[in-house]
């Protein structure tokens, strides 16, 4: 495995766009099948009939949250 740092992008009203080599697991450690992909969208509005990645539906929902860096505290 590559050590490339994943990038992750917070859309604003939309959802995270995560780049690069992951293993997505949900709460039990059961892995999702990405079929190699290296990219992709995760849900942040919860409306998704896919979570936990994205289907557009924050357009549909009118999902606003604007993200910038600021502080973790």
């Amino acid at each position: 495995m590559a050590d490339e740092a994943v990038k992750i992008t917070v859309r604003p009203n939309g959802p995270l766009r995560v780049e690069g080599h992951v293993v997505l697991t949900d709460a039990d450690g059961k892995v999702w099948d990405l079929a190699g992909k290296t990219a992709m969208s995760l849900c942040r509005c919860g409306a998704s009939e896919k979570r936990p990645f994205c289907d557009g539906s924050h357009n549909k929902i009118g999902f606003q949250c604007a993200a910038t860096p600021g502080s973790l505290t």
